[in-house]
Protein backbone atom coordinates (compact mmCIF):
# COMPACT_ATOMS: atom_id res chain seq x y z
CA UNK A 1 0.00 0.00 0.00
CA UNK A 2 1.08 3.61 -0.91
CA UNK A 3 0.62 5.54 2.00
CA UNK A 4 1.76 9.53 1.44
CA UNK A 5 1.65 12.93 3.35
CA UNK A 6 -1.26 15.39 2.57
CA UNK A 7 -0.14 18.38 1.70
CA UNK A 8 0.57 21.16 4.68
CA UNK A 9 -1.56 23.88 2.97
CA UNK A 10 -4.30 23.62 0.72
CA UNK A 11 -4.35 25.00 -2.43
CA UNK A 12 -7.90 22.90 -3.59
CA UNK A 13 -10.31 25.23 -5.14
CA UNK A 14 -14.14 25.05 -4.33
CA UNK A 15 -14.59 21.96 -6.83
CA UNK A 16 -11.47 20.09 -5.24
CA UNK A 17 -12.15 20.57 -1.92
CA UNK A 18 -15.82 19.05 -2.49
CA UNK A 19 -14.19 16.31 -4.20
CA UNK A 20 -11.67 15.87 -1.23
CA UNK A 21 -14.95 15.72 1.32
CA UNK A 22 -16.43 13.15 -1.24
CA UNK A 23 -13.92 11.34 -1.25
CA UNK A 24 -13.33 11.25 2.58
CA UNK A 25 -17.05 10.53 2.77
CA UNK A 26 -16.47 7.61 0.41
CA UNK A 27 -13.75 5.68 1.90
CA UNK A 28 -15.27 6.01 5.67
CA UNK A 29 -18.33 5.39 4.39
CA UNK A 30 -18.05 1.93 2.38
CA UNK A 31 -15.89 -1.18 2.51
CA UNK A 32 -15.36 -0.76 -1.44
CA UNK A 33 -12.90 1.88 -1.76
CA UNK A 34 -12.01 1.62 -5.44
CA UNK A 35 -15.45 1.54 -6.19
CA UNK A 36 -16.92 4.52 -3.81
CA UNK A 37 -13.85 6.99 -5.13
CA UNK A 38 -15.32 5.72 -8.73
CA UNK A 39 -18.85 6.60 -7.81
CA UNK A 40 -17.63 9.92 -6.14
CA UNK A 41 -15.16 11.88 -8.78
CA UNK A 42 -17.81 10.57 -11.26
CA UNK A 43 -20.40 12.80 -9.40
CA UNK A 44 -18.52 15.32 -8.32
CA UNK A 45 -17.18 15.94 -12.31
CA UNK A 46 -21.62 15.63 -13.32
CA UNK A 47 -22.45 18.17 -11.09
CA UNK A 48 -19.49 20.66 -11.71
CA UNK A 49 -20.48 20.81 -14.98
CA UNK A 50 -24.27 20.56 -14.82
CA UNK A 51 -25.70 23.66 -16.67
CA UNK A 52 -22.36 24.73 -17.92
CA UNK A 53 -22.59 25.96 -21.33
CA UNK A 54 -18.92 24.89 -22.42
CA UNK A 55 -19.39 21.11 -20.91
CA UNK A 56 -15.99 20.22 -22.39
CA UNK A 57 -14.06 22.94 -21.23
CA UNK A 58 -15.53 22.71 -18.26
CA UNK A 59 -14.68 19.24 -17.49
CA UNK A 60 -10.93 19.53 -18.77
CA UNK A 61 -10.30 22.77 -16.10
CA UNK A 62 -12.08 20.48 -13.62
CA UNK A 63 -10.78 17.51 -13.25
CA UNK A 64 -7.55 18.08 -12.28
CA UNK A 65 -8.72 19.36 -9.22
CA UNK A 66 -10.85 16.76 -8.24
CA UNK A 67 -8.45 14.44 -8.96
CA UNK A 68 -6.17 16.51 -7.02
CA UNK A 69 -8.81 16.70 -4.31
CA UNK A 70 -9.26 12.71 -4.15
CA UNK A 71 -5.35 12.23 -3.68
CA UNK A 72 -5.18 14.71 -1.04
CA UNK A 73 -7.89 12.94 0.53
CA UNK A 74 -6.46 9.58 0.31
CA UNK A 75 -3.23 10.60 1.88
CA UNK A 76 -5.39 12.60 4.89
CA UNK A 77 -6.96 9.58 6.15
CA UNK A 78 -3.93 7.41 5.14
CA UNK A 79 -5.76 5.49 2.34
CA UNK A 80 -3.34 3.69 -0.96
CA UNK A 81 -3.12 6.61 -3.06
CA UNK A 82 -2.38 4.24 -6.00
CA UNK A 83 -5.79 2.75 -5.51
CA UNK A 84 -7.03 6.41 -5.32
CA UNK A 85 -4.84 7.57 -8.73
CA UNK A 86 -6.36 4.62 -10.69
CA UNK A 87 -9.97 4.63 -9.28
CA UNK A 88 -10.20 8.53 -9.59
CA UNK A 89 -9.01 8.82 -13.39
CA UNK A 90 -11.60 5.90 -13.96
CA UNK A 91 -14.40 7.69 -12.43
CA UNK A 92 -13.77 11.00 -14.19
CA UNK A 93 -13.23 9.54 -17.35
CA UNK A 94 -16.79 7.76 -17.03
CA UNK A 95 -18.17 11.09 -15.75
CA UNK A 96 -16.56 12.50 -18.50
CA UNK A 97 -18.71 10.21 -20.99
CA UNK A 98 -22.00 10.87 -19.28
CA UNK A 99 -21.83 14.45 -19.45
CA UNK A 100 -20.54 14.69 -22.91
CA UNK A 101 -17.43 15.92 -22.87
CA UNK A 102 -14.04 14.83 -24.82
CA UNK A 103 -13.25 11.44 -23.29
CA UNK A 104 -9.70 11.35 -24.57
CA UNK A 105 -9.14 14.94 -23.16
CA UNK A 106 -10.52 14.49 -19.99
CA UNK A 107 -8.07 11.16 -19.61
CA UNK A 108 -5.16 13.47 -20.36
CA UNK A 109 -6.16 15.83 -18.07
CA UNK A 110 -7.06 13.58 -15.23
CA UNK A 111 -3.68 11.71 -15.58
CA UNK A 112 -1.46 14.84 -16.17
CA UNK A 113 -3.29 16.30 -12.57
CA UNK A 114 -2.63 12.92 -11.11
CA UNK A 115 0.45 12.69 -11.60
CA UNK A 116 1.40 16.21 -10.41
CA UNK A 117 -1.00 15.35 -7.06
CA UNK A 118 0.77 12.46 -6.84
CA UNK A 119 4.58 14.20 -6.00
CA UNK A 120 2.77 16.99 -4.25
CA UNK A 121 2.30 14.17 -1.80
CA UNK A 122 5.42 12.28 -2.01
CA UNK A 123 3.89 9.12 -4.24
CA UNK A 124 6.02 7.36 -6.30
CA UNK A 125 5.59 9.17 -10.15
CA UNK A 126 6.02 5.70 -12.68
CA UNK A 127 3.87 4.08 -10.10
CA UNK A 128 1.08 7.24 -10.10
CA UNK A 129 1.41 7.10 -14.30
CA UNK A 130 1.13 3.51 -14.57
CA UNK A 131 -1.89 3.76 -12.15
CA UNK A 132 -3.88 6.62 -13.52
CA UNK A 133 -3.51 5.79 -17.70
CA UNK A 134 -4.73 1.99 -16.45
CA UNK A 135 -7.71 3.56 -14.51
CA UNK A 136 -8.35 5.40 -17.87
CA UNK A 137 -7.84 2.53 -20.29
CA UNK A 138 -10.42 1.02 -18.04
CA UNK A 139 -12.89 3.88 -18.41
CA UNK A 140 -12.58 4.03 -21.73
CA UNK A 141 -12.83 0.43 -22.70
CA UNK A 142 -15.70 0.06 -20.88
CA UNK A 143 -17.59 3.26 -22.51
CA UNK A 144 -16.90 1.83 -26.04
CA UNK A 145 -14.02 -0.34 -27.91
CA UNK A 146 -13.45 2.90 -30.42
CA UNK A 147 -13.45 5.60 -27.02
CA UNK A 148 -10.91 2.86 -25.66
CA UNK A 149 -8.38 3.09 -29.15
CA UNK A 150 -8.59 6.71 -28.62
CA UNK A 151 -7.62 7.23 -25.21
CA UNK A 152 -5.14 4.94 -26.00
CA UNK A 153 -3.64 7.07 -28.68
CA UNK A 154 -3.93 10.13 -27.00
CA UNK A 155 -2.43 8.79 -23.89
CA UNK A 156 0.60 7.64 -25.55
CA UNK A 157 1.18 10.80 -27.35
CA UNK A 158 0.55 13.14 -24.49
CA UNK A 159 2.07 11.53 -21.51
CA UNK A 160 5.92 10.68 -21.00
CA UNK A 161 5.82 6.85 -19.44
CA UNK A 162 1.88 6.17 -20.74
CA UNK A 163 3.36 3.92 -23.86
CA UNK A 164 4.98 1.40 -21.74
CA UNK A 165 1.85 0.66 -19.39
CA UNK A 166 -0.16 0.76 -22.43
CA UNK A 167 2.17 -2.43 -24.29
CA UNK A 168 2.14 -4.24 -21.13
Amino acid sequence: MTKAKPKSKSKLTAVGRSAKWAVIGAIKGTGDTAESIIEATKDILAVTVDGVAQVATAAEKAVAQIITGAIDAAAEVGEDVLITIKSAVQGTVKGASAVGADVAKVAVAATEGAIKAAGDVGADASQAVEHAVTGAIKAADEIGSDTGKAVRHILKTSIKGADKVIKK
